[in-house]
């Protein structure tokens, strides 16, 4: 091979967009410091977007998620605009997937059970934080997990109504590797009545 960068055809895709996602996900493994973090774009009814990194949490043959508080600029965007995309980046590899598809948030049972795992920092924190709201100071927000520390000093920490996870349907994806001279692979894939249609695109 005359580049570092191994090269991405569409017969090398699996016919399963998830498939491929995995494929690539398994390969970063120990690649990155932090394998799970993607970029979540979401907007206003009006179109206005916004970005910002959130944890990979979900994975399975359908569905992408996450979990956050409900009452954040996020959270309010998906309730006005319940569509969003996804970007996941792997630099030591070169390679990057976007992906594109309908929100909607996730059964409360499935919220409990991440939420229970979670460290027990995390989950008072959840409570501690108005996530997006404006806050009077760091010390202000600390002394609110102080007091959170003392109402739960004896007890199991539940999850709060405004807090929990979103799961983002697909309804496209796009694998990229890098290439010299920006000559990269793009292959899409597009949903069909067979299940998605595979095609490379221009850099």
């Amino acid at each position: 091979m005359s580049e570092r960068w191994i090269p991405l055809d569409v017969k090398d895709c699996d016919p399963s967009p998830f498939v491929q996602f995995q494929r690539w996900f398994d390969e970063a493994l120990g690649e990155m410091p932090e394998r799970e973090a993607i970029t979540l774009v979401t907007a206003t009814a009006d179109a206005r977007p916004s970005a910002r990194m959130v944890l990979l949490r979900h994975v399975d043959d359908h569905s992408f998620g996450w979990y956050t508080n409900y009452q954040s600029r996020k959270g309010r965007e998906l309730l006005a605009n319940p569509h969003a995309a996804l970007l996941w980046y792997c630099e030591p590899l070169g390679r990057q997937i976007r992906l594109e598809g309908d929100v909607a948030m996730m059964a409360g049972d499935e919220s409990d059970a991440y939420f229970n795992a979670r460290p027990r920092g995390h989950q008072l924190g959840a409570h501690a934080s108005a996530q997006s709201e404006p806050l009077e100071s760091r010390e202000a927000l600390e002394q609110r997990v102080r007091d959170l520390e003392l109402a739960y000093a004896h007890l199991d920490v539940p999850r709060p109504a405004h807090w929990g996870g979103y799961r983002l349907t697909p309804t496209s994806f796009e694998f990229w590797q890098r290439r010299e001279d920006r000559l990269h692979d793009r292959v899409v894939y597009s949903p069909d009545a067979a299940g998605w249609r595979r095609e490379r695109r221009c850099p």
